[in-house]
């Protein structure tokens, strides 16, 4: 039986989630978790096999829990769900040590076969996410800016370029105002950039914008 945690702050979609996994007679929702506190003391009372785990949460990103998870379950296998499109992060999460990455607007059935997948120890890569894998293998090339950026730093950056103000990026990742615009200073200055316009224009330019 697979054991699954589901680590999502919003209640409908823990829900919708744990409804998908139990009609699978191989897998069990052992624990669900609204942020990293819940999740990382959840794993240390429960033996956990897969980590379903959205990757914008308030507090700790799931990019930044990848790092935690491991130190206290060193062979757990971590499925990343994320409303943004695999361009954005899903390399990212598999550099930090995911190993998969779906959006949440793929099909259930692809969610359970994911948790199959990287059950039995294998990635979780689909073909859009194999494509940028091969060509960053094919044609290595230096480092855009926004690659130099922190994980969280990119997820406000993702934010900026769509037109979010402070705050609301404040709100949705419950950080303060004064938090935020200290990310957005240090991305202004790592990209050499001036303004949320110049944001807007390089995340239309390097496809982080829809």
């Amino acid at each position: 039986m697979i054991k699954i945690l589901i680590v999502d702050d919003h209640a409908i979609v823990r829900e919708g989630l744990s409804r998908i996994i139990g009609t699978e007679s191989d897998m069990v929702v052992a624990g669900m978790a609204k942020d990293g506190t819940e999740v990382i003391r959840l794993m240390l009372d429960n033996e956990i096999d897969v980590v379903v785990l959205d990757i914008s949460m308030p507090g700790k990103s799931g990019l930044d829990l990848i790092k935690d998870l491991k130190q206290v379950q060193p062979l757990v296998k971590i499925l990343m769900l994320s409303m943004y499109p695999e361009e954005r992060f899903a390399m990212r999460s598999i550099k930090a040590g995911a190993s998969g990455y779906l959006t949440k607007e793929m099909a259930p059935e692809e969610i359970v076969s994911a948790v199959r997948t990287i059950y039995s120890g294998r990635k979780y890569i689909t073909p859009a996410l194999a494509d940028m894998i091969a060509e960053e293998l094919q044609n290595p090339t230096e480092k855009v800016p926004h690659e130099l950026l922190s994980d969280r730093e990119f997820e406000v950056l993702c934010m900026l370029a769509i037109g979010k103000p402070v705050v609301e990026i404040a709100a949705t990742l419950s950080l303060s105002e004064s938090t935020v615009s200290t990310y957005r200073m240090r991305i202004l200055q790592k990209m050499n950039l001036k303004s949320n316009s110049d944001l807007i224009h390089y995340g239309i330019e390097h496809g982080l914008v829809e």
